[in-house]
């Protein structure tokens, strides 16, 4: 059997390797060009995931051209997705992995849905233009 202290350990390992592919899925948003990023800790809001990532593409073929991005950066890591939804007509596509879920908008869809506004509990990692996880003690991308 395993102990409480052992379990905890698991979860904690876990919460950054949700992190890591967070950041991964933020740096490869941000390549494209992904407007108004935000990370979202969800680990003691949710059940479902450890991480939001929200960002939004200036059209249909830029929103693409993000979640192509995002889903080639995370599987050079081995990650794929569990689910993809709304790549056709690419206005709100959300990638779901478990721990980590990106949602990548157009304009009009980030300001009609409003997500961040829903988890305002949320701690926010921000990552600013050059790719700087603000905040944030452990600031390296993807270290091992």
């Amino acid at each position: 059997m395993s102990s409480a202290k052992e379990n905890s350990g698991s979860k904690a390992r876990g919460v950054e390797d949700s992190l890591r592919k967070a950041r991964v899925a933020a740096m490869a948003a941000l390549d494209k060009k992904a407007l108004d990023l935000v990370a979202l800790d969800m680990t003691d809001l949710v059940a479902f995931t450890d991480y939001f990532v929200i960002c939004t593409g200036t059209s249909s073929p830029h929103v693409g051209a993000v979640v192509e991005s995002v889903e080639k950066a995370l599987a050079s890591h081995g990650v794929r997705p569990k689910a993809i939804e709304g790549r056709r007509p690419a206005h709100w596509v959300l990638l779901d992995y478990g721990d980590l879920v990106v949602h990548v908008f157009d304009q009009p869809a980030r300001e009609y849905y409003e997500l961040e506004k829903l988890w305002l509990d949320a701690p926010r990692v921000e990552v600013n233009e050059d790719k700087a996880v603000m905040g944030r003690q452990d600031q390296g991308v993807l270290d091992s």
